[in-house]
């Protein structure tokens, strides 16, 4: 949720996607600009944001290849202020039945150095809770 001058966006791939998320958002009573874009660009100005939240639980991140991959954090980076941070959400190690269910986890340690590459700081694993991991960077 953003205050009262604040600007919530979704950038997505495809029109599926963004009636998932406006979907997502009238259920929430939330305003958001949902863009369709090419990924790894971004259809931002500089510095637009204080935080960025990337949804990569169905593998959007450890699907690309490394290249794509560090293109796609580099223009998350471009697009957050000084000081602003991306939480990265991927899939976690699921336990019981829900482990032959769900994919498997992609690496933490592949998402942490790819922040680290893309020019974030501070990167590191937040959790990993109920079946979800949670990777942060911070801008300098």
């Amino acid at each position: 949720k953003v205050g009262l001058s604040g600007h919530a966006a979704i950038a997505v791939a495809d029109e599926r996607s963004a009636t998932k998320a406006r979907d997502a958002a009238l259920n929430a009573g939330a305003l958001v600009d949902i863009q369709i874009t090419t990924l790894p660009s971004l259809p931002f100005g500089d510095a637009s944001f204080d935080a960025i939240v990337i949804h990569g639980v169905g593998g959007l991140l450890s699907s690309m290849d490394q290249t794509t991959r560090t293109a796609m954090l580099r223009e998350g980076y471009r697009v957050l202020r000084s000081g602003g941070r991306v939480v990265i959400l991927e899939a976690g190690a699921q336990g019981g039945i829900r482990r032959l269910l769900r994919p498997r986890p992609g690496d933490a340690a592949a998402a942490v150095a790819s922040l680290t590459t893309a020019g974030f700081r501070g990167s590191r694993v937040l959790a990993e809770r109920q079946g979800y991991r949670f990777i942060e960077g911070l801008k300098p």
